[in-house]
């Protein structure tokens, strides 16, 4: 039988005086209050800090349990007078409402979560059933899980760690504290930058989709194209749990810094993200296309292969692009949910919009024809 630890985690208490400069914010009200986490605003309890940053949920603050709040300056101001008029559940302990101001309040309450989240650095540990190459170069400070494959040629920098399970091929640099999860399967020849995450059940460099038809047969079938080049990470990227990056055929598929990849992601062959780009889940990239610097893609969108787009482009969920984007701006394609009564005589009146297309055309030039005789 397992037996469970007696010990509880220690909390880590901060005020709200240190929470202030650490993340660069004004503090109002009691700056030695402490504070041990971070918590939504409806379940949010005594010692626990909340925010708002979308205004539409301005009206929960007045029922919230939380000790101290982030905000905006102007919802600052409201919810200062609010308390010092006894509108709110906290009014009866305490008239002198605890703010952190700042005008980015969603940062704010990132920095703050991973304040209360800091996570000691790693343990160098390397397991017993770990099977590293005799010719591999470890940095300082690594810790490497159980089952840990590591073939020749590798090079890991310091602080890295590297969770159970996980396969790193031949040939591969890893930088500087690089977080692999357990279960990621990294290809041969690949390039990964300082301080990336990779998520489980991530795939590196795996072969891209290359085939050619095979026209010295008959029968349909396809010749295998050999994907001979890699994958390159840049520094800060973050990739999410079964995402899957292949291999270029030739050259790079390369990931800019700053890029995060979120879960069940397809990157195709020869692929290029540009740096600080954000992709949401199940979203696909065909081979080859190249996604500028700062692009924001939505989830399940469908991007198809060889094509440009430019800097700064948003593009909205379940969006399918089929032709180069080449200024910024915001893009959407699909059609929205509705009920299926309405929405199946909408599909139905598609299918004849190229017939309607071309009536309108006729009858507008029987109009033209109409008037140039009365005329």
């Amino acid at each position: 039988m397992i037996k469970k630890s007696s010990r509880q985690k220690n909390k880590m208490t901060l005020t709200l005086q240190q929470l202030a400069a650490l993340t660069g914010s004004e503090f109002r009200g009691d700056g030695s209050l402490n504070l041990t986490g971070v918590a939504p605003l409806q379940d949010a309890s005594e010692g626990q800090i909340s925010f708002v940053s979308n205004p539409k949920y301005k009206y929960q603050l007045k029922d919230t349990g939380a000790s101290a709040v982030i905000l905006s300056p102007e919802l600052a101001e409201r919810y200062e007078n609010d308390c010092a008029k006894g509108a709110t559940k906290n009014a009866a302990k305490n008239k002198t409402a605890n703010i952190l101001v700042n005008k980015d309040p969603y940062l704010t309450f990132a920095k703050v979560v991973a304040e209360f989240n800091k996570q000691p650095p790693a343990s160098e540990v390397i397991d017993a059933s770990a099977v590293i190459a005799k010719d591999v170069s470890l940095g300082a400070n690594i810790n490497i899980g159980p089952h840990v494959v590591i073939e020749a040629g590798v090079s890991i920098g310091e602080g890295a760690v590297i969770g159970a399970g996980c396969f790193i091929g031949a040939d591969t640099k890893i930088k500087d504290d690089v977080h692999l999860y357990p279960n990621v399967t990294v290809y041969p020849l690949t390039r990964i930058g300082s301080r990336c995450i990779v998520h489980s059940g991530a795939v590196i460099g795996a072969d891209g989709f290359g085939f050619a038809a095979n026209s010295e047969t008959s029968d349909g079938s396809w010749y295998k194209i050999p994907q001979v080049g890699n994958v390159v990470l840049g520094d800060d990227v973050e990739i999410g749990a079964g995402t899957t990056i292949d291999r270029a055929a030739l050259g790079e598929t390369r990931i800019g810094d700053g890029v995060k990849l979120d879960n069940q992601i397809q990157v195709g062959h020869n692929v290029e993200l540009g740096e600080n780009t954000i992709v949401a889940g199940c979203t696909v990239f065909a081979g080859s296309t190249k996604i500028g610097k700062r692009c924001q893609i939505g989830g399940a969108v469908a991007i198809a292969g060889h094509l440009e787009i430019a800097d700064d482009v948003v593009i909205t969920g379940k969006s399918m692009v089929i032709k180069s984007i080449r200024k910024p701006g915001v893009y959407s394609s699909g059609i929205a949910t509705d009920e299926n009564r309405k929405w199946r005589r909408n599909a139905a009146r598609f299918r004849s919009l190229d017939d309607m297309a071309r009536h309108l055309k006729q009858l507008e030039k029987r109009l033209l024809e109409l008037e140039q005789t009365r005329n």
